[in-house]
Parts: C-alpha cells; sequence; structure tokens
C-alpha cells in the first residue's frame, strides 16, 4: 500500500539491524544504542 504525501518513512528492523541484535546510530556528535531485547523489544539508549 503507498504511503500518503509526507508520511515518515518506514524502515523494518531487519533492514536496519541485518541480523544483528545491536546496533551504533551516529546524530551529530552523540552516539546512540539501538537493540532488541530478550523480549523482542527495542530499546534505544545514549
Amino acid at each position: 500500500m503507498p504511503r500518503p504525501p509526507g508520511a515518515p518513512a518506514e524502515v523494518s528492523t531487519q533492514a536496519l539491524l541485518r541480523g544483528q541484535r545491536e546496533i551504533t546510530i551516529l546524530h551529530g556528535s552523540d552516539r546512540y544504542r539501538l537493540r532488541i531485547t530478550a523480549n523482542d523489544k527495542l530499546i534505544l539508549t545514549k
């Protein structure tokens, strides 16, 4: 189904994490950690 104009982009966790359970996201000079927990939840920490 096409997204409405102006809707935010969607990225699956499979595409984002590429088989890993954790990645580091760089935002300016800050680093964030995105990880999948043992209960299959997402956690983003600075």
